[in-house]
C-alpha cells in the first residue's frame, strides 16, 4: 500500500462517502466517484476483511453492502431530512419490484397500475386516496434524488394533488436490482431477516461495524467477553478507525463511542444549530446524567422543554415554540439517534394524568455536551474522568 499522504486522504474521503450513502453515483459528485474508483480495489479490502461488507463498483455506480450489524434508527429519508413513513416504505418497496425488470422508460400512470398490480399480488390494499398519491409522489422523489430514476417529461409532483396527472420517467433497473441486501434472499418473514443481519458471533468485525454505524457502544450493550476484547484491542481499533475514516474513539467506564470532528459522518448532526438542535442542548443541561441514573417523566420532560421554548420564543421557530410536544418529539428522536437519551415505558409506575407511563432516561454519553461541571467542586477527581 502506498504511504502516499494524498492516497491515504483519498481512500478516506471515498470511504466516509460509501459508509454515509452506500448507494454513490457518479452524477452525483463526479469527483468523489472517481476516488472510490481509483482506491477501489483498496477499499474493497477494507471493507471486506474489517467491517465484513461488501463493495461493488461499475462505470457509474458504487453500492456497499453492510451486512454484520443491525443499524438501527437510520431510516430512509426524504431530501428535507424527514424520515419516510410506513406507507411510503410500502410504495417503495412495491415500486422498486414494479421497476427491477424494466423497461427503462414508463409514464408515471403505468407505473401506478403496475404498483397495484404488484400490491393486489402481496395482497396489500391501496386505496389511491390523496394521501397515497403524496407518499407515492415522495418515493419517486427519493428515488429520483438517488439516481434511481429521472424525470424525462413533465413532473411527478403533479401526480399529489391531480389524480389525471402524468409524466415520462427513465429508471435504472440496474442500480435497483443492487437495493436488496443479500439477507433478503429466502427470508420467509421479517424475523428470519433481522437473524441473518446480525453477525455477533464474528465479535472483532461485529464491534468494528457497531463503532462505525452507532454513535456510542454501552457497557449493557455487550456481554462481559464481547466487553473485554473490545477493551483489549481498543489500541487496534483507534488505529484503524482513524486510518478508515478519521474517527476519534473516546473509551470511558460506561462504553466507548466513536466520534467525527468533522460532524459531517452523520446525516444528522450534534450539537446542531437550529431550533431542535439548541433546544436538544438545552435539554441535556436541564435533565443532567447521574451515576445513578436520569429518569424523567415523559410530561415532565415535555413541561421543561415548553419552558426552554418560552426563554427563548424570539429566537426559535415560532410553529414549535407554540407546539412544545412536537417540539418534544423532535428534540428526543435527535438525542435518541444519536444515543444521548432513550424512551422506555416503566410498567410498576402509575399512570399519569394523561395516562402515560413513559420515562425519559438521559444517558452517560450526553455528559461530554454539557455546559456546567457535572461533579461538585470537592469530588473526586478520578470519578470525573468515568463519564462523557
Amino acid at each position: 500500500m502506498s504511504d502516499d499522504p494524498h492516497a491515504a486522504a483519498e481512500r478516506r474521503q471515498a470511504m466516509r462517502q460509501l459508509v454515509q450513502e452506500p448507494l454513490t453515483c457518479a452524477e452525483h459528485d463526479p469527483e468523489v466517484f472517481r476516488l472510490i474508483r481509483r482506491h477501489e480495489v483498496e477499499l474493497d479490502r477494507w471493507f471486506t476483511q474489517r467491517l465484513g461488507y461488501r463493495l461493488h463498483v461499475d462505470a457509474d455506480t458504487a453500492r456497499l453492502f453492510k451486512s454484520g450489524v443491525l443499524i438501527e434508527r437510520q431510516p430512509l429519508r426524504t431530501e428535507s431530512g424527514r424520515a419516510l413513513h410506513q406507507l411510503e416504505h410500502v410504495l417503495l418497496a412495491l415500486v422498486l419490484a414494479s421497476t427491477a425488470a424494466g423497461p427503462a422508460v414508463i409514464s408515471l400512470r403505468d407505473l401506478v397500475d403496475q404498483v397495484r398490480s404488484a400490491a393486489a399480488e402481496a395482497e396489500i390494499v391501496l386505496v389511491g386516496d390523496s394521501a397515497e398519491r403524496r407518499a407515492l409522489v415522495a418515493v419517486l422523489r427519493w428515488m429520483i434524488d438517488h439516481g434511481l430514476a429521472s424525470e424525462l417529461h413533465a413532473q411527478v409532483d403533479a401526480y399529489a394533488t391531480d389524480d389525471d396527472a402524468d409524466a415520462v420517467l427513465r429508471v435504472r433497473p440496474d442500480r435497483i436490482v443492487l437495493l436488496a441486501l443479500p439477507a433478503l434472499v429466502g427470508a420467509a418473514d421479517a424475523g428470519e431477516l433481522v437473524a441473518r443481519s446480525e453477525r455477533r458471533s464474528t465479535t472483532r468485525q461485529w464491534l468494528r461495524c457497531r463503532l462505525v454505524e452507532t454513535p456510542v457502544i454501552y457497557r449493557p450493550d455487550l456481554t462481559d467477553d464481547e466487553w473485554d476484547e473490545l477493551r483489549r484491542r481498543l489500541g487496534d481499533e483507534e488505529r484503524l478507525l482513524d486510518e478508515m475514516l478519521g474517527l476519534v474513539v473516546e473509551a470511558r467506564a460506561e462504553g466507548v463511542a466513536a466520534i467525527d470532528p468533522s460532524g459531517a459522518l452523520s446525516h444528522r448532526r450534534f450539537p446542531s444549530t437550529g431550533t431542535v438542535g439548541h433546544a436538544a442542548l438545552l435539554l441535556v443541561d436541564e435533565l443532567a446524567y447521574t451515576e445513578s441514573g436520569s429518569y424523567h417523566p415523559y410530561r415532565a420532560v415535555v413541561d421543561a422543554v415548553s419552558r426552554l421554548a418560552e426563554g427563548h420564543a424570539a429566537g426559535w421557530a415560532g410553529d414549535l415554540v407554540a407546539s412544545p410536544e412536537r417540539l418534544t418529539r423532535q428534540v428526543l428522536d435527535l438525542l435518541i439517534d444519536h444515543r444521548l437519551a432513550e424512551i422506555t415505558e416503566v410498567v410498576d409506575i402509575a399512570r399519569d394524568e394523561h395516562g402515560d407511563r413513559r420515562v425519559v432516561r438521559i444517558l452517560p454519553g450526553a455528559s461530554r455536551f454539557r455546559s456546567v461541571p457535572r461533579a461538585a467542586p470537592d469530588a473526586d477527581p478520578s470519578e470525573q474522568e468515568t463519564l462523557w
